[in-house]
C-alpha cells in the first residue's frame, strides 16, 4: 500500500461564499501538509467514473462543508457514499458571505480542529462506505 493510499480523501465545498473558500483552502492545506489527499467533489457529484471510483475506493473521507446546505455530503450521496467525518464550518461560527473573502484569523483558529480530523482518519483503507448504512458524524454534534 502506498503512503498516499493511507491518507484520507478530503472533499471541500468550493462555492462562491467565504465559508466555501475557507473549506477549499483547508483541503488544499491538508494536501500540501501531507495530512489528506484532496479530490474533486464536483466530479463525484457529476458522476465522473474515475472520480466516483476513487471516492468509493474504501479510503476514509473527510468532508469539509462550509454551510448547512452540506453540498459535499449531497454530492457523496449522489454516488451512494457518505463521509467518514464531516467538519461543518458554519457550526464553528464561520459566517457565509457571498462573494467575499473569509477571515484568515478565524481560519487559523479553526485549522487545528480540521487537521486533527484528518489525522484521526489516516490509516489503511477500509471497505467502501455506502450512504444508506453509514452515519455522517459531524464534529459540531
Amino acid at each position: 500500500m502506498s503512503a498516499a493510499s493511507s491518507l484520507p480523501l478530503v472533499y471541500a465545498c468550493s462555492g462562491c461564499s467565504s465559508a466555501a473558500q475557507m473549506a477549499n483552502d483547508f483541503a488544499l492545506r491538508l494536501t500540501r501538509e501531507g495530512l489528506a489527499e484532496m479530490s474533486c467533489i464536483a466530479g463525484v457529484g457529476g458522476g465522473v467514473p474515475a472520480l466516483v471510483r476513487l471516492a468509493g475506493s474504501g479510503r476514509h473521507i473527510l468532508a469539509l462543508d462550509g454551510c448547512p446546505l452540506r453540498c459535499v455530503a449531497a454530492c457523496l450521496r449522489q454516488a451512494g457514499l457518505a463521509p467518514s467525518q464531516t467538519v461543518l464550518l458554519s457550526a464553528h461560527g464561520v459566517i457565509k458571505h457571498k462573494h467575499r473573502p473569509y477571515d484568515p484569523a478565524q481560519a487559523e483558529l479553526l485549522w487545528p480542529e480540521v487537521a486533527t480530523a484528518a489525522r484521526r482518519l489516516a490509516g489503511p483503507p477500509s471497505s467502501p462506505l455506502p450512504a444508506a448504512q453509514t452515519p455522517c458524524p459531524d464534529s459540531s454534534d
